[in-house]
């Protein structure tokens, strides 16, 4: 009886002993997972962390608030982040309230922008050339991208006789910046500097248009500079002059177009365009001036109807070119509308795409681009004075839809709203730009203290960057760099 008892109580012992191990084995068993789980957990988060953040461009934009330049990268992760900005070493202390920044434009890693006084250019009027810090290293089929200098102003003149500026434009590589009131323009090759940084900053005046000069220049040989005029002697004229690195005091001819108040030139497949009172004037460039030509000059001349109410022309204020292309705005509120021409052609038309605004809003900040997918895109803003309230938009135009590279099928393809401008007179307007890739649009919105990022691939806005002040024009610098 004993030894039966014995016997049942070892039994028993042991079952429970083995009971009590299966649980401390399930226990450390899930103990374990779980920390095999966290720890899997936090080496990927560990490696999210350590996964190289790559810059995807660089931002300069205008601070219309505080009349200075800022800039900022803009750098990839789980989406764009854009970093702190700050104003650009060495940038000149403005007046704020007698002097304003004007148009800007980059070449080869560099930025001109001009500098307008309120006294009509006799105060501290003039140019700021800037080294943007972003670096191309050109591989042939492909280009690596470095952003590790930061951008510094290189030199400036702002002075009492430089004109006061207003227009800016890059031909070529090479700015030609309008010296309104001492009826010339100056040219500056950022190349000269890129090739001895260590020298003074060479530019050339060239005499040629007044009072508020638009500006064409052909293949980098020969200026046509025009005169702003509405009535008297300079009404509607073009002086044309030729093109040196040194610079060049003397008009080779001059001649008139049909109306004057001309506002826009510019240069595509072997043509000069000019935008007066009255529709669009173009002739045929000559690349060689002398005086016995200006016989052979034939201005031509496209109509682009009459307001309704008002009877008068209806005109443009500016071009931009993309390919054998010349595009411009016309109109406002109902009757806007984007225009193209074909330089290539004999006896170009205009093709006109209706842009379908508010009443008060009007079409401005033409920009262009061919995506990294290979869509031409136009973009253009509908803005109006800061004293109305209604909303604003940005409208994106598909230039080619079936990519045979004529555009006579461009059409409207879609209206995003945006945050509100800040007009005053010239200024306080959106702008557009693009990173170099093709893949990211970025715009400003005055009104609202913003910049906003939008993808290029589908059209959406991807983020929304907070500033200070009133950020205006703008340019992008560079794009990731996805070959290193």
């Amino acid at each position: 009886m004993d030894s039966l008892r014995l016997k049942f109580n070892m039994i028993f012992l042991l079952s429970f002993l083995a009971f009590i191990n299966g649980i401390k084995s399930d226990f450390l068993q899930a103990a374990d997972q779980k920390h095999h789980s966290s720890s899997g957990k936090q080496t990927k988060k560990t490696a999210s962390k350590k996964r190289k953040k790559r810059t995807v461009c660089r931002l300069f934009f205008q601070d219309y608030k505080t009349k200075t330049v800022k800039w900022a990268d803009v750098i990839s992760g789980d989406t764009l982040r854009m970093e702190t900005p700050s104003v650009i070493k060495g940038f000149p202390k403005l007046d704020a309230e007698d002097q304003n920044l004007v148009q800007m434009e980059s070449s080869s890693g560099t930025i001109l922008l001009g500098v307008r006084d309120s006294e009509g250019g006799e105060d501290q009027s003039g140019w700021i050339f800037i080294n943007s810090g972003v670096k191309e290293e050109s591989h042939g089929d492909h280009s690596h991208w470095y952003y590790k200098a930061h951008p510094k102003v290189i030199a400036s003149q702002l002075d009492a006789k430089q004109g006061n500026p207003a227009h800016l434009y890059c031909y070529q590589g090479v700015f030609y910046l309008a010296n309104d009131r001492i009826s010339g323009y100056t040219r500056l090759d950022p190349q000269t500097y890129l090739d001895q940084p260590t020298q003074k900053i060479k530019t050339g005046f060239h005499l040629g248009g007044g009072n508020h000069i638009t500006l064409a220049v052909v293949e980098g040989k020969t200026g046509y500079a025009s005169w702003i005029d509405g009535g008297g002697p300079q009404k509607g004229i073009i002086d044309v002059t030729r093109i040196r690195p040194e610079g060049n005091k003397e008009i080779v001819y001059s001649f008139a177009l049909p109306s004057g108040a001309i506002h826009g030139a510019t240069t595509c497949a072997g043509k000069v365009f000019f935008a007066p009172a009255d529709g669009i004037c173009w002739c045929e460039a000559d690349l060689n001036p002398v005086p016995q030509n200006k016989k052979n000059i034939k201005i031509h001349h496209l109509s682009l109807g009459k307001d309704e109410e008002t009877k008068k022309p209806n005109r443009t204020g500016a071009f931009s070119t993309h390919r054998n292309y010349v595009l411009f705005l016309s109109g406002k509120g109902t009757t806007a509308r984007l225009c193209l021409l074909n330089a290539k052609s004999n006896q170009p038309e205009v093709i006109s795409v209706p842009l379908n605004m508010l009443e008060g809003n009007s079409p401005v900040a033409l920009q262009v681009i061919k995506t990294a997918w290979g869509k031409r895109l136009a973009f253009v803003f509908h803005n109006h004075p800061k004293e109305l309230e209604q909303d604003e938009f940005l409208s994106v135009i598909d230039l080619d839809p079936d990519n045979d590279l004529d555009f006579v099928d461009a059409k409207l393809r879609k209206q995003i709203k945006v945050g509100p401008s800040n007009v005053e007179g010239h200024y306080g307007h959106h702008d557009i730009k693009f990173d170099r890739a093709g893949r990211y649009a970025f715009w400003t919105e005055p009104g609202a203290a913003k910049i906003k990022a939008l993808s290029l691939k589908t059209l959406e806005p991807i983020s929304t960057f907070t500033v200070s002040g009133t950020p205006t024009k703008l340019i992008v610098m560079g794009q990731q760099d996805r070959m290193k």
